[in-house]
């Protein structure tokens, strides 16, 4: 695949870091990577977004892109309306990805928050960018309880307008997995209709970027280049 859209069953569930993850292991396979931000909120003039994360943490050579930011910790529409900003639109963001897509190897559209987050008044998400694009989606997930039905309603979403889910990858796997967490690794595929494509351990974010350029691979299925095969990661803070 060229273009890859990745969405959150909400906020704060890993997607940054799993956005790294994919795009860490990419270039450690040879592959150009671009990566592409449609909205940013919450984020003041000159500081670090959420592709400078992924820069920071995937290495210098990845490509970032950011059509447009917001002030406000906001969905995007809310967010843009307020600041008395223009909108991003799902046909802008499937333009900039296009032409991403003519220069890397792999371009990685990074949402805000889920999948259904309005981007304007017309009501616009980044599902609409998808189906333009007609990339598959891969969708990031909590662990723990109540996730299964959040992931559900998502993969729900999908396949009502036609997308394909790419797989789901759980964002920010416990240092001690409770039992609903263990029961999440055979409940989520079943819940998503998509196979389980990595769990990235807790804290993932905040190890030094070359283990973590070195070890991002190990969460990831091998459909995204990754070596992960079911086994549970150990804790980031015993990763050296």
């Amino acid at each position: 695949m060229s273009v890859l859209v990745v969405t959150g069953t909400g906020t704060e569930v890993g997607k940054t870091v799993a956005t790294a993850a994919l795009a860490a292991t990419a270039v450690a396979a040879g592959r150009s990577v671009a990566v592409l931000k449609p909205a940013q909120t919450g984020v003041a003039e000159g500081e670090p977004g959420d592709v400078a994360e992924v820069r920071r943490l995937a290495g210098a050579d990845v490509t970032a892109v950011e059509l447009a930011r917001y002030p406000e910790p906001l969905a995007p529409e809310t967010a843009a309306r307020r600041a008395g900003l223009p909108p991003v639109r799902p046909e802008e963001a499937a333009e900039a990805a296009r032409l991403l897509a003519k220069e890397h190897d792999l371009v990685l559209v990074e949402g805000a928050g889920g999948l259904l987050v309005r981007f304007d008044d017309r009501g616009s998400t980044l599902a609409d960018a998808a189906r333009l694009l007609e990339a598959p989606v891969l969708v990031v997930a909590a662990a723990g309880l109540g996730t299964l039905n959040a992931t559900a309603l998502t993969a729900e979403a999908l396949r009502s307008r036609g997308l394909e889910c790419a797989g789901v990858v759980v964002g920010s796997w416990p240092r001690q997995p409770d039992l609903a967490a263990r029961c999440n690794l055979a409940d989520l595929p079943v819940a998503a209709g998509a196979a389980l494509a990595g769990l990235l351990p807790q804290g993932a974010g905040s190890l030094d970027p070359a283990v973590f350029r070195r070890r991002a691979g190990t969460w990831l299925a091998p459909e995204f280049g990754g070596v992960w095969e079911g086994a549970e990661p150990p804790a980031a803070a015993d990763l050296g």
